[in-house]
């Protein structure tokens, strides 16, 4: 009799094991701290409409490859909510080079994107323990390293720029900790200061009207 009562209580506890398991959320699958490489495509572009020269069509963007990592921590928020914060950098390859001949007014002469930093945070939604779609949005900031000559002597500086980024997209797990994801991200800023080297003070912050598009995808561990 004790044999046949220890065997139905192993039972019980094997079958009860399953049950247990699927009491967590979908939510829940998408809860941790993470990191992430992340690669994609960005374009720049001067905020204005309005055509300078009417005489020629000159070239108002500059686009490239961007590259970076992130680190975040999502947490869930009831069965399907996740709500998160993120920081990003990234570096890009979108450049302009006044040695091609190809007239431009991306509005900062010769230059090269630099690094971005991002600080925001997303909320998303767990469709199933594997697929999260999500928005995002925060604060982002743009260098941009320029070059000016009067073909004797160059000047070199850098645009720090401020504003904000917006954005949406899906992530979806590989395994119980690896996932890769895929993302687009508008980005506007709105404030700039130009930054000298040397013993060149810098510049007062001014206004100006500057967008970036990017589509990034992703590969991270969540731990």
């Amino acid at each position: 009799m004790k044999n046949i009562c220890a065997i139905l209580a192993a039972g019980t506890a094997l079958a009860a094991t399953p049950a247990f398991a699927q009491d967590a959320t979908p939510a829940e699958a998408f809860s941790g701290l993470r990191v992430e490489a992340l690669v994609g495509y960005d374009r720049h572009r001067s905020g204005s409409s309005e055509d300078v020269d009417a005489d020629r069509d000159l070239k108002q963007s500059i686009d490239g490859v961007t590259y970076g990592g992130a680190i975040g921590y999502d947490m869930a928020v009831g069965s399907n909510l996740v709500i998160g914060a993120e920081a990003e950098i990234t570096e890009s390859s979108a450049s302009w080079d006044n040695n091609n001949n190809e007239p431009n007014v991306f509005n900062l002469g010769r230059v090269d994107a630099g690094r971005q930093y991002y600080l925001g945070g997303r909320v998303g939604y767990a469709m199933s323990p594997a697929t999260m779609v999500y928005v995002k949005g925060g604060y982002s900031n743009q260098r941009y390293n320029l070059q000016g000559t009067d073909g004797t002597t160059s000047l070199r500086q850098r645009l720090d720029t401020d504003g904000y980024r917006v954005g949406a997209g899906v992530e979806q797990k590989l395994g119980p900790n690896s996932y890769v994801k895929l993302e687009y991200g508008y980005n506007n800023y709105n404030r700039g200061e130009f930054d000298f080297n040397g013993d060149t003070p810098d510049t007062s912050r001014f206004d100006i009207d500057t967008d970036r598009h990017m589509v990034m995808a992703g590969v991270g561990v969540r731990f």
